[in-house]
């Protein structure tokens, strides 16, 4: 029974396994179809990714070939441009290149005036250095003379006869005349008509100037102005009772000052000092005045001259209106002489005029019977003799 049992499970079992077997290859079969299936339809679709792709790939080739001929386009397009450009810049930087040429020449040439103006500059401020620097020593001895009394007042005295020997001729002045009463000024200029010289003194009271100038405090200012002006009235007191003799020198002479601005500082500050030297009849003069005063004095000198050479003018006029008369009678003696000699001139042109007919006549044998020959006239005899006498008398002028 137990075998039986064992044999009918078995067969069970086997049937139960055919069965599940049977089952298992219907699924497995059913699979395969499945796949089958599937991939057929992936193989369709397969196909038609791949027909999409060929249409894609032309169209990538197409568009490709295309942009090809864009690019291309674009390229030669880009080139022209580049070109152009280049050419644009080259020609903006050759004329680039030659305004900078034009600009660096016209600024070389600048520069080398500059320099040549400046070194011309350099030169005349050398020049100019070294003109202060001698003038610097000329001050220096200018001082070194202004600080002796002596060589102050040949200093003064030398500046005045430069002036007066500038403007007025020899023997129109004398330095250190002695008049009658032993004193001897510094210049005498002669005046005109016999007048008497006008004199010129080129002393002048310098320390009192320089202590007045120098001083700062108001006090010491004070009494340096007081001792200058007390110095300089005692000059003027010498000056006019030492050379303003009475018609032996003019009545008023000259104090030169060697300085304009020691003259303008004067006129300034001591004006009642100059009103005294007025009243004194003492003027005081410039270096300008004084060489104004000389002009006038050889204006009046020269004038002088002139009225005492008129005589001798007036005497060359006589004579010169003498030979113009001379001249004048000469003139019509010999306008009287052309014109007699112009009436025989007349006669002998009437003449040939009628041997010129004679002759025509002759010429065409027109011959008449001729004429009592024409005494010569009177008048042209005369003419001719009065022609032949008044050359003779020209002749004979000219020769005295």
């Amino acid at each position: 029974m137990t075998d039986l049992l064992d044999r009918v499970s078995l067969v069970l079992s086997n049937q139960s396994a055919l069965a599940i077997a049977g089952i298992l290859a219907c699924v497995l079969l059913l699979i395969v179809l499945l796949w089958l299936r599937s991939s057929a339809s992936r193989q369709e679709e397969m196909r038609q990714a791949a027909l999409d792709s060929e249409s894609r790939l032309a169209e990538l080739i197409r568009a490709q070939n295309e942009m090809q001929g864009r690019l291309a386009a674009m390229t030669e397009a880009l080139s022209a441009r580049q070109a152009e450009l280049n050419h644009a810049v080259g020609q903006r930087l050759d004329g680039m290149t030659h305004r900078i040429g034009a600009t660096l020449t016209e600024q070389t040439k600048t520069t080398h005036e500059n320099l040549r103006r400046l070194q011309e500059r350099l030169a005349v401020i050398d020049a100019a250095q070294n003109n202060i620097q001698t003038l610097a020593k000329d001050v220096v001895g200018l001082q070194a003379i202004l600080s002796n009394k002596q060589t102050r007042g040949a200093f003064g005295q030398g500046r005045m006869e430069a002036i007066v020997a500038d403007g007025l001729p020899l023997g129109a002045y004398e330095f250190q005349a002695t008049l009658s009463n032993g004193n001897r000024p510094d210049c005498t200029v002669k005046m005109p008509n016999g007048a008497p010289p006008l004199v010129i003194d080129a002393k002048f009271p310098l320390e009192a100037w320089n202590r007045f100038r120098e001083a700062a405090a108001p006090e010491a200012r004070r009494a340096a102005a007081q001792s200058f002006k007390r110095d300089l009235e005692v000059h003027i007191r010498d000056i006019s009772e030492k050379y303003l003799i009475p018609g032996e020198t003019q009545e008023m002479a000259f104090l030169f000052v060697p300085s304009e601005s020691i003259f303008a500082e004067i006129h300034e500050h001591f004006e009642a000092v100059v009103q005294k030297a007025q009243r004194s009849r003492i003027v005081i003069v410039s270096p300008s005045l004084l060489m104004l005063s000389i002009q006038v004095i050889q204006a009046v000198l020269k004038d002088q001259r002139m009225r005492e050479q008129a005589h001798l003018i007036q005497g060359e006029v006589a004579l010169l209106m003498d030979d113009l008369g001379r001249l004048d009678d000469r003139t019509r003696k010999l306008q009287a002489h052309f014109l007699a000699a112009q009436k025989d001139v007349e006669q002998i042109v009437t003449s040939s005029e009628k041997l010129g007919r004679r002759g025509a006549k002759i010429a065409a044998l027109e011959l008449e019977a001729p004429p009592e020959p024409e005494k010569p006239s009177h008048s042209s005899s005369s003419h001719y003799a009065e022609s032949r006498t008044g050359l003779l008398k020209l002749r004979v002028v000219d020769e005295e």
